[in-house]
């Protein structure tokens, strides 16, 4: 799918697109901003009602739609996290962390909804008006003006305001955006925060023209006062002043090109306005007026910095624009900002770079440094702000892109050397980190921006990959490489024809084809979309009869060999196991011709054989060629140019004066060939060999060859990277020829002079007793050049004191190789670690005579290379011998001398601190190097902890990176005592700068393992021995402790220490810091973190759904006390029935069975509740005559039984009221509906009005007839739509739902069937019948549900008393015995007992509807029973489905019992015996229990109705599809992913002992096909893979391990399976629809407002609707808001229950009634537009597939 169909699928799920934003704000430089902004949206729908925005931090003051008041609802989830009343306790991070997890998850829709008012329609607008067209009606909308008016209060993300305070007095005011997290551009201004949705932008700052209030005498005199200047993206369009404020004023900008969000900034300030001047040299039109305009800013005090530090930026443009293309914009902004917490941010035009990044004329290391940055930031608006990757996974072409740009202009400013020797540099890195723990640097299903662990890898690996890309293209005959296939690319976006200007890897690589016809797949496979770097190692040797080189490869990739044999990691990081392509191989052959060779590699080992062109030896030193060079050499010591270009092609070291004399030579100990390494040399066939010499593989390549040829390769090879290579072997085989070669390389300054530093770096390999120390006798002799000259030449140079000349950086070349020797002689060492006292002295002369006075460059950074090499001689490289750094070790042989230079070492550098302090070096780098000699010496223990010395400089007020080393210094003691604590979890909290607050939590974290690694904590004795036990096997219990790790031990030992894990500091602070809403979201993690290191978390509790049935609303009187209140009606009214008795009988008013106590609990659970019909008893009449025969309905006329019919009826109703069959409700018109082939292609078409139409006029025998029809109208759908279309999935959708809900019909049916054959007949338990009978009648009515028989009549059942004879009153009447009660009927719920209640419930409603006769207000509230009857007649207004709804919002502690008004008879028997009549007779006993359960606080909750018939907890099928995700992607799950194979897996038996097998896949299939039913079936399947694997497999061995481990993870993620609740996108959505029901017009303020029983005068309201039963609009909105709705049912519920309590106080006939009943009608309709979206909406997400041309069905 391209760009435009994945945009214009998100805009269609969002239901609008944004063309232009408006955004005005005013700044007061004291941490506010207030304005407005304003969206100009697109409507794609016409079922736009709601509109989803992204805020967070803002307080949204109002919004308009069309200029048009809307209701909105502002949720930020980070700031209202719900928390218990105990989230302050440490033990409950778990449940802070995943409600933060959650809260992260619920912010993606959008925190701020706004709902359009009902009067601002969605019109249509004339064709052409607008861009974005409705696809699926054809129509284009005009556009919407939404107004969002804001502020901002001191935000914690987004905005930095920089403040004065008293630790920084004279900090400059100033604000600026900045990312200081991924969503930082919604937390300034409410938006659509998508790094794909582009818009233009148009901004408007109001500011204070002075940070200070002028008078207009002031204002004249401008003086030195800078006046407040606003830079933001874009275009400065006008500066004006305010028309109501004369110390304001207004800074206009324009975005004319479509950006996104995130890539808008803005900064403001008094800041220093410098443009950048135009380069002349580069433009051929006078005064540079076609030259793109560049400023840069800088805050006061930095005017000169800032023009040094920009002085390249120019060149930098017009490099970019000769090369790439023209800029993509008009103009570039450049500010330099402090307290920002990146070195840079860019976005659109604007780049904000920090001031550490400034620096002056005297500076060297940081002009490397900011040339770079700036060059980078510049390149990034060609690729990274116009051009933006189409996927996360195309992020490594955007910053490689760019990075490659930068690279190409620092070749052109700083040389090719230089150049090439960062590239080696960047591969020899690139080849140490992907060795198998990095993923390739493109991954296509990557749907989420790579990790902070990531990114900077694929930033270093792309540009590499781009440069051999390069190459290769370079050689495919065009010879032009990327710098034709990057302007290409570029000036495809600028002329619009790449699409929203989205770059992917696939479109590159396609270009590059394009332009050069070279194949690039299997390069692609390898580099771009693989992991991994090959390993060469290559011999060569030369053979004499085929006068050929024979060269061997061998080849390995380190990533394939750790991963191949894990299928995740390998299917995840795709390891290449063999790299192919070409190698270039350079033979410089005798007579010093270069010979370039190509191999083709293909294997991961092979021989070539490379052809010899030239019979010459190497060149003797006793020959004429020889002599004639060093003619030429001393020519060119003379002065003679052409042969001093000679020479330096020749060779680099000839014409070195003290190298030819023989009295320099001994002097400095050059060591020369010896005969036998001459006749070796002239032995040679060729000089040497270059390997990869075009330099087209990131490779780590070995290369064996004689030390001879390295030597010629370093010194007549002009390439550093063969310099490089030449050098680091050399550095591996130390001689003295090796020494003495790496000498001259130093004093030659033809040299690159990073050549220069690496051959000094490499000498210390000759450092060594071997050779006499010659290479220290070296660095000293190269060093002596930069100090004064010993007296005496023939002076021992160990024992000579070092003092050095004044300094002199002016040759930059020199001076980083004087630092390189420093280094160097630090690192030399004794055999046992040690550095020589000559050396320690050294280093102390060079502290203490250096001299700085007459050097016109600071000398900061170099005296921190010396106090650093200082700390690195000082501490001993030997590692103790028991593993680990003791205190007592560190200084266990220092001697006197030792001691004494120890002191003189930290003396100078303490005079150096105090120096600083008083003239500070750039950034107080010299207190930083100080700071961290401190720590070296404190991880020794060579000095006691000089927490003194970092304490102090951990406080505001100091530089932030003299902060951070000082906190570091710091983390290395016992900073976790308490004082030390609370200062380090405050500092966290509330310190001013966002950089040392992170850095203080994250090393906080780090800091306790690095303690515990260096001995500060130690684990039991116990932990410490089962590290020390080998495995034999023989003890298994042995064998297990030895598994322990050492992070278990680690955190064990944490939690066991008396200061960290039972310190009351971290644990009264930690939760409360972790939850203000103003700390850092990185913050707050590292200290979760924290905390789940030092305390063990509780677990939290499952969610357990408790099965809690409802009062009805019938009656509120127990069941049983109702047997007990008998009344004396001597008729009893059913719904079906009237039968007259005697009135001396009393027969109970309600019927209700209850699950036996002694039974099985698995028959508890599976027993429903089943209450038979209300009971009603009428004075005995004269019988009746008989009744006239029922005419049969038409419906039945077919033949179709009553239950049969009622059951169709409800089917086809749940079909036609379900959301899928939109399709099918009307029959298929082929001109309507654009199918003029449909009945050529469907034979007998059907849909549901046919269906309908057919049942009502009795043309169905029965149920299955019906079925067939139905069967049909999918199946034609599924024949004539494509599958994967819209009608296609919801026939497929409506299939399942229809099978689904048929087989509950049937199962239903076939018990109600069942249940009338056989009735039960109620028998005492005490006493036997009796003989002599009864003087009562037997009384025939039904329980529960009228059952049906075969021919479709209702059978009633036999109740019989309990064998007692009956009593008489007073009156002389006979009254049964009380024990009379209904008996259980002996039915079992398979599951489809709401259906059962569904099916037989359609009809009766209608019949009870109009047999109830409704009583007046004042007559139902006499008497209790009175109340009862008023509360069931509310109930008889609304149909089944709000009685189910209405159970949910009821509680039993709503039941209020009222004194009979007949003496309670004495209480039933405990038990009875229920005696089935048929071929086996079982007898079960039951108690009676309590019809409401009570929670443990005497509270009853409402439970869904899905839950109050059922067994166990309902299916949440994305819970567990999430679950089963998890554990699949977890390398514990491998073994448990697919079916066990006996063959495969070498289990013939394993079918023969497991006879129930499962695994995750089997699980997933089971999920999809929608086999589970409860929760609990679905973890019973869990439990049973683990179950299997421990059943079939002996104890400890590998699959029982693994099955523990997948228990444990099943355990940890189980909670999250059983959190149900409703979404933040359903709740803003529920939320609006209750705003709007409020606003509903006569009828929405009566329930808009909780009933005030003074105001409305109405005290006896709370009588007759108890006070936590009331509800109203605002009520149910705030719950929604709080979580407290896990469904909409249960929303809907409340609803029910505000109208029920609205028609039982006020009557049904009532205005307030009829509001009532018109309220129910509004909030179904919303309710069922709800439901209907919310399936639209999760289909979209689930991916549905486009809608087919061909959308109809049969």
């Amino acid at each position: 799918m391209d760009v435009k169909a994945n945009a214009l699928k998100e805009s269609q799920r969002r239901g609008f697109t944004i063309s232009h934003q408006k955004v005005v704000l005013e700044l007061d430089f004291s941490g506010s901003l207030w304005g407005y902004t304003e969206l100009t949206i697109l409507p794609n729908t016409p079922d736009l009602r709601t509109i989803h925005l992204h805020s967070r931090q803002c307080t949204v003051h109002n919004v308009t739609v069309a200029a048009k008041p809307a209701e909105f609802t502002f949720l930020d989830p980070i700031a209202n996290i719900p928390l218990d009343a105990d989230a302050r306790d440490i033990h409950k991070q778990k449940e802070l962390k995943r409600k933060l997890y959650t809260a992260m998850s619920e912010s993606d829709e959008g925190e701020l909804s706004i709902a359009i008012p009902a009067d601002v329609p969605l019109r249509p607008g004339p064709n052409g008006e607008v861009e974005v067209v409705n696809v699926s009606s054809g129509l284009d909308y005009l556009p919407l003006a939404v107004n969002v008016t804001y502020s901002l209060h001191n935000p914690a993300d987004g905005v930095e305001f920089v403040k004065p305070s008293e630790a920084y007095p004279y900090r400059v005011p100033h604000v600026y955006t900045t990312p200081s997290s991924p969503d930082a551009a919604r937390c300034w201004v409410p938006c659509v925060d998508n790094a794909w949705e582009k818009c233009t932008w148009e901004f408007e700052f109001i500011v204070p023209r002075y940070l200070e209030e002028r008078s207009s005498s002031q204002d004249d005199d401008q003086g030195d006062a800078l006046p407040t200047l606003v830079v933001c993206s874009g275009e400065l369009v006008e500066q004006v002043a305010h028309p109501n404020n004369s110390n304001k004023s207004i800074f206009l900008f324009s975005q004319a090109s479509p950006t996104t969000v995130q890539h808008i900034a803005f900064a403001a300030g008094p800041f220093h306005l410098h443009p950048i001047p135009f380069d002349h040299a580069h433009d051929d039109t006078p005064a540079g007026s076609q030259q793109t305009l560049m400023y840069a800013f800088c805050l006061p005090g930095q005017e000169r910095q800032l023009s040094i530090s920009t002085s390249n930026l120019r060149q930098a443009m017009s490099f970019y624009t000769s090369e790439f293309g023209s800029y993509p914009y008009s103009s570039y902004k450049l500010v330099f900002v402090d307290e920002l917490c990146v070195q840079r941010f860019d976005s659109a035009t604007l780049s904000l770079v920090s001031v550490d990044m400034l620096h002056g004329d005297d500076a060297i290391e940081q002009t490397f440094e900011t040339r770079h940055a700036l060059s980078h930031a510049l390149a990034c608006q060609w690729v990274g702000m116009n051009i933006q990757p189409k996927m996360w996974s195309d992020i490594w072409l955007i910053n490689a892109l760019s990075a490659y740009m930068t690279g190409l202009f620092l070749r052109k400013i700083m040389g090719n050397n230089e150049y090439r020797f960062r590239l080696r540099k960047d591969m020899d890195r690139v080849c140490e980190l992907d060795s198998g723990s990095m993923p390739p640097m493109c991954q296509p299903t990557l749907l989420e921006p790579p990790g902070a662990e990531v990114l900077p890898f694929i930033n270093l690996k792309g540009p590499l990959v781009l440069h051999i890309l390069d190459r290769k293209l370079g050689k495919s005959g065009t010879a032009l490489g990327l710098s034709r296939v990057i302007p290409k690319i570029y000036l495809t976006a600028i002329s619009g024809e790449l699409q929203n200007n989205l770059l992917s890897t696939h479109h590159f690589i396609r270009t590059c084809r394009k332009v050069s016809g070279v194949d690039l797949r299997v390069f692609a496979e390898q580099w771009i979309y693989g992991s991994g770097c090959p390993s060469f190692s290559f011999n060569a040797s030369f053979n004499r009869k085929k006068m050929a080189v024979e060269i061997n490869m061998s080849q390995w990739c380190e990533a394939w060999t750790r991963n191949h044999n894990d299928e995740t990691r390998k299917l995840a990081y795709k390891p290449v196991e063999v790299f192919e392509g070409t190698m270039t191989v350079r033979i410089h052959e005798a007579d010093g011709t270069p010979y370039e060779h190509v191999l083709d590699i293909r294997s991961s080992q092979k021989r070539y054989e490379v052809p010899f062109n030239t019979k010459y030896k190497r060149v003797r030193r006793n020959t004429k060629r020889y002599l004639a060079r060093q003619a030429a050499a001393q020519a060119a010591a003379e002065g003679d140019a052409e042969a001093a270009e000679a020479i330096g092609m020749i060779d680099m070291g000839f014409g070195l004066e003290i190298w030819e004399r023989e009295d320099e030579r001994s002097n400095w100990k050059v060591a020369d060939w010896t005969e036998e390494d001459e006749n070796t040399m002239s032995g040679a066939t060729y000089e040497w060999i270059r390997m990869d010499a075009d330099f087209e593989w990131i490779t780590d390549l070995t290369f064996e060859q004689p030390d001879f040829m390295w030597v010629s390769q370093l010194q007549r090879d002009r390439d550093v990277v063969a310099q490089m290579e030449a050098l680091n072997a050399l550095a591996r085989q130390p001689t003295a020829i090796v020494s003495s070669t790496l000498t001259r390389t130093v004093l030659v300054t033809n040299y690159f002079f990073r050549i220069r530093c690496a051959a000094a770096t490499a000498l210390v390999s000759c450092a060594i007793r071997k050779l006499d120390f010659l290479g220290l006798f070296h660095l000293f002799k190269l060093f002596l050049r930069y100090c004064y000259e010993p007296e005496d030449p023939a002076q021992d140079l160990f024992a000579h004191s070092y003092v050095p000349k004044p300094n002199n950086f002016s040759d930059i070349p020199e001076y980083f190789v004087r630092k390189s020797l420093i280094n160097t002689i630090s690192r030399v060492r004794f055999e046992n670690g040690r550095a020589p006292g000559v050396v320690r002295q050294f280093l102390i002369d060079q502290l203490r005579y250096n001299d700085n006075t007459s050097n016109p460059y600071s000398d900061g950074f170099y005296i921190c290379t010396i106090i650093a090499a200082a700390s690195g001689a000082v501490v001993c490289t030997n590692p103790p011998e028991h593993g680990e750094l003791m205190p007592t070790e560190g200084g266990a042989q220092i001697n006197a001398e030792d001691n004494d230079l120890l002191k003189q070492t930290i003396s100078e550098v303490e005079r150096y601190r105090n120096m600083d302090r008083l003239i500070p070096s750039p950034h107080n780098v010299v207190t930083v190097a100080c700071l961290e000699f401190f720590i070296a010496m404190d991880l020794a223990h060579l000095v006691p902890p000089p927490v003194k010395i970092f304490f102090p400089l951990t406080r505001e007020g100091n530089y932030n990176q003299v902060r951070m080393a000082a906190f570091d210094g710091l983390f290395l003691t016992d900073w976790y005592k308490p004082q030390i604590a609370r200062y380090i979890l405050t500092v966290m909290a509330v310190d001013s700068s966002r950089d040392i607050r992170r850095h203080v939590a994250r090393n906080a974290v780090q800091s306790l393992a690095l303690l515990f690694h260096m001995g500060e904590f130690k684990a039991n004795m116990k932990d410490q021995g089962s590290l020390l036990i080998e495995e034999d096997g023989s003890k298994p219990e042995l064998a297990k402790e030895q598994k322990k790790t050492e992070v278990d031990l680690m955190i064990r030992a944490f939690r066991k220490d008396k200061q960290v894990g039972k310190n009351d500091v971290f644990r009264d602070l930690i939760m409360p810091i972790a939850m203000a809403p103003e700390v850092d979201n990185e913050v707050r993690w590292c200290i979760l973190k924290l905390a789940d290191l030092i305390v063990k978390a509780n677990d939290e509790e499952p969610v357990s759904m408790k099965i809690v049935v409802p009062a009805t609303p019938a009656a509120e009187i127990s069941p049983w006390d109702e047997l007990e209140n008998l009344v004396s009606s001597p008729t009893v009214t059913t719904p079906k029935t009237t039968i007259s008795i005697k009135p001396t009988l009393k027969i109970p008013a309600k019927v209700r069975s209850e699950p036996s106590r002694a039974a099985s609990p698995a028959s508890v659970v599976s027993s429903p509740v089943v209450s038979a019909p209300k009971v009603k008893f009428k004075p005995t009449k004269p019988a009746p005559p008989p009744p006239k025969p029922k005419e049969t309905p038409k419906a039945m006329s077919g033949g179709m039984s009553e239950p049969d019919l009622k059951a169709c009826r409800a089917s086809l109703k749940s079909l036609q009221t379900n959301p899928r069959s939109l399709w099918f409700r009307t029959p298929v018109d082929p001109v309507r509906d654009q199918a003029p082939n449909y009945f050529d292609v469907i034979k007998k078409p059907m849909d549901l009005s046919t269906v309908q139409q057919k049942l009502q006029s009795g043309r169905y025998r029965n149920r299955d007839a019906f079925r067939t029809d139905v069967l049909l109208m999918i199946s034609n759908a599924k024949q004539y739509n494509a599958p994967g279309s819209v009608v296609h999935e919801a026939a497929l959708a409506l299939d399942r739902i229809f099978e689904k809900q048929w087989s509950k019909i049937n199962n239903t049916l076939a018990a109600h069937t069942q249940s009338v054959t056989t009735q039960p007949v109620l028998v005492p338990t005490d006493t036997p019948p009796s003989s002599t009978p009864s003087t009562g009648q037997k009384l025939k009515i039904s329980l529960g549900r009228p059952a049906a028989s075969s021919n479709g009549k209702a059978q009633p059942r036999m109740i019989k008393g309990p064998g007692t004879e009956p009593t008489h009153n007073p009156s002389g009447q006979e009254q049964p015995d009380a024990g009379y009660f209904p008996p259980p009927p002996p039915y079992i719920d398979d599951g489809s007992h709401d259906l059962l209640q569904e099916v037989l419930a359609v009809e009766e409603a209608k019949e009870r509807e109009k047999k109830k006769h409704q009583k007046s207000t004042s007559e139902s509230h006499k008497t209790t029973n009175g109340s009862s009857s008023s509360k069931r007649k509310v109930s008889d207004m609304v149909d089944d489905e709000d009685e189910e709804l209405l159970s949910l919002a009821t509680t039993s502690k709503r039941s209020r019992q009222s004194p009979p008004d007949h003496p309670r008879a004495p209480a039933p028997p405990q038990t009875a015996r229920v005696i089935v009549p048929g071929p086996t007779q079982r007898a079960s006993s039951f108690t009676p229990t309590p019809s409401h359960p009570v929670t443990a606080k005497g509270k009853e909750r409402a439970a869904p109705s899905s839950t109050l018939n059922g067994p166990g907890t309902p299916i949440h099928e994305k819970n567990c599809r999430d679950l089963l995700r998890t554990l699949q992607n977890d390398p514990v799950s491998l073994i448990f992913r697919r079916p066990v194979d006996p063959i495969a897996d070498g289990c013939p038996t394993y079918y023969d002992e497991i006879q129930l097998p499962m695994d995750l896949s089997t699980m997933s299939k089971k999920l999809a096909n929608r086999q589970y039913d409860t929760m609990e079936s679905f973890k019973s399947d869990l439990d049973l893979i683990v179950a299997n694997c421990r059943q079939f497999n002996p104890p400890f061995t590998y699959p029982t391990d693994q099955a523990a481990l997948l228990e444990k993870l099943v355990d940890k993620e189980w909670p999250k399976a059983l959190t149900f609740k409703l979404s933040a996108v359903e709740k803003k959505r529920l939320a609006t629809i209750m705003s709007e029901l409020s606003a509903l017009p006569h009828i929405g303020f009566i329930f808009a407002l909780p009933v005030d029983p003074v105001l409305l005068q109405i005290p006896t309201y709370y009588d007759m609707i108890p006070k936590e039963q009331t509800r109203d609009l605002q009520t149910i909105r705030q719950k929604i808001l709080n979580d407290e709705y896990a469904t909409v049912d249960d929303v809907e519920a409340d609803l029910l229950l505000m109208v029920n309590n609205a028609i039982t106080f006020n009557g049904a006939q009532s205005e307030v009634g009829a509001s009532a009943y018109a309220m129910q009608k509004a909030y179904r309709s919303a309710l069922d537009n709800f439901r209907m979206g919310s399936k639209k909406r999760k289909d979209n997400e689930r991916g549905g597939s486009q809608p087919s041309k061909k959308l109809k069905i049969g």
